[in-house]
C-alpha cells in the first residue's frame, strides 16, 4: 500500500512538473521607460514594448490595462511561439495633462508570470512654455504654472508650494481666486516687497472634491486687487482623487465587489463616414457588496456614454452604453479607449478598448 501511495505522488509530481516545464514564460527587453521632457502640444508620445517568449508552448496575451484612459496599448494578439518575438504599443497623450506623470500598464497572459507591470513616466511642457521659461504674472515670477498632486486618497488631504518672486519695483499683494470648494490657498508674504521672494501653498481636500479620478482645476493669481483671467495669470491644479485599498482587512476583501465583463475589447468593424454606431457593455458584479462604477474617464470627442455612474448590486449586473459618432473622422483604422474606475480592489482601473475602421 505504501508503494503504492509513494508511485502516486511521484506520478501526480512528474505530471505537474510537466505541466509547469510546458507553459508559455515572457521576458521583456525593458519593463519601464522614461519619455523624459515632452511639449503638450507635440502630439502622443509612443514607446514599443519587445518582449520574448522563452517558455515551450505558445504565449497568448489575454488583455493589456492601462492605468488611465490617457494611455493607450495594443499587443500582439496571434498566439507567440516558443522563442518568437511580440510587442505591446503604448501610447500616451500629453494633451491637456501638463507636469509630471507615471503610468502603469498591466499585461496579462497565460504564461508562468500571468500578470506583469510595465511603467512609462516623463513630465510634460506646458502649451506656450519653452524648456527652461522663466515664467511671470506681471511682475510675480512664478517656478511654474502647474502644480502637481498626483494620486489623492479620497479621505485626506495633500498640500503643494509653489515658490515666487516679485521681480518689480513695488509691493505686490498676492491672493488666489477661483477656487473650487475642495481647495484652499494661501500666499506667504501676502505682500512681497521688490526682490522678496515668497510662496504660494495650495492643499487639496479629496472629502469636498465633487467627482473621482483625474481632475483640472483653473485658479487665478490677483495682485493688488487687479484681476485679470488670462493664461498669463492662471495656475492649473491637476489631482488624481482615489480610494486606497492597501488598508483592507482579509474579511473586507472577501466581502469587496467583483467586477466581471465577457471582454475589455470591441471590435466595431467596419464604418462609413458620419454613421454612429453603439457599444453595450454589460457589466456583472460577482462580489458580495455593491460595485460602484464612479468614474468613467474619456478623452475622446467622437465618444459618449451613459450612464455618466452606475451602481450594480450583488449578484446583478448593470449596461454601460457607449456611442460612437465618426463624422469628421477621416477614413483609416482606429484604436480608442475609455477608463472606468470602480470600487473593485482588484479592479480600481478597467481600460475598454475599441477599434473600428472608417471608409468612405
Amino acid at each position: 500500500m505504501k508503494n503504492k501511495k509513494i508511485g502516486f505522488l511521484l506520478l501526480s509530481f512528474a505530471i505537474s512538473l510537466l505541466s509547469f516545464s510546458q507553459k508559455a514564460s515572457i521576458k521583456f527587453e525593458k519593463i519601464s521607460h522614461d519619455f523624459g521632457k515632452i511639449t503638450e502640444e507635440g502630439g502622443n508620445a509612443t514607446y514599443v514594448f519587445s518582449f520574448t517568449n522563452v517558455g515551450n508552448s505558445p504565449l497568448v496575451i489575454s488583455n493589456v490595462q492601462a492605468s488611465c484612459g490617457c494611455t493607450t496599448p495594443t499587443w500582439t494578439k496571434e498566439p507567440i511561439e516558443p522563442g518568437k518575438k511580440g510587442s505591446i504599443t503604448v501610447i500616451y497623450n500629453p494633451l491637456g495633462r501638463p507636469g509630471a506623470f507615471t503610468k502603469s500598464i498591466t499585461v496579462y497572459s497565460n504564461a508562468m508570470d500571468e500578470q506583469v507591470i510595465l511603467m512609462i513616466k516623463g513630465e510634460v511642457i506646458p502649451k506656450g512654455t519653452e524648456m527652461p521659461a522663466s515664467i511671470k504674472a506681471g511682475d510675480l515670477r512664478l517656478k511654474t504654472r502647474t502644480i502637481q498632486l498626483n494620486n489623492i486618497d479620497k479621505t485626506k488631504t495633500q498640500t503643494r508650494e509653489l515658490e515666487v518672486e516679485n521681480l518689480g519695483k513695488e509691493n505686490l499683494k498676492v491672493l488666489i481666486e477661483n477656487l473650487p470648494a475642495h481647495l484652499t490657498a494661501s500666499v506667504i508674504p501676502q505682500v512681497l516687497k521688490p526682490n522678496e521672494s515668497g510662496k504660494i501653498i495650495i492643499t487639496f481636500n479629496a472629502s469636498k472634491a465633487i467627482q473621482w479620478g483625474p481632475s483640472t482645476d483653473d485658479i487665478y493669481i490677483v495682485i493688488n486687487g487687479l484681476r485679470k483671467f488670462s493664461d498669463e495669470f492662471e495656475l492649473k491644479v491637476l489631482a488624481n482623487v482615489v480610494e486606497d485599498f492597501s488598508k483592507m482587512t482579509l474579511e473586507q476583501k472577501r466581502k469587496a465587489p467583483i467586477f466581471e465583463t465577457a471582454t475589455r475589447t470591441y471590435d466595431l468593424g467596419f464604418v462609413k463616414i458620419g454613421s454612429r454606431k453603439s457599444v453595450r457593455i454589460k457589466i456583472a458584479n460577482k462580489g458580495l457588496s455593491n460595485l460602484e462604477i464612479r468614474r468613467v474617464v474619456n478623452y475622446n470627442k467622437e465618444i459618449t456614454f451613459r450612464p455618466l455612474k452606475l451602481s450594480i448590486p450583488t449578484g446583478n449586473s448593470g449596461d454601460l452604453i457607449v456611442d460612437m459618432n465618426s463624422k469628421n473622422l477621416p477614413s483609416g483604422d482606429y484604436t480608442k479607449a475609455i477608463t472606468l474606475q470602480t470600487n473593485d480592489p482588484d479592479n480600481t482601473y478597467v481600460t475598454i478598448n475599441f477599434n473600428w475602421k472608417i471608409q468612405k
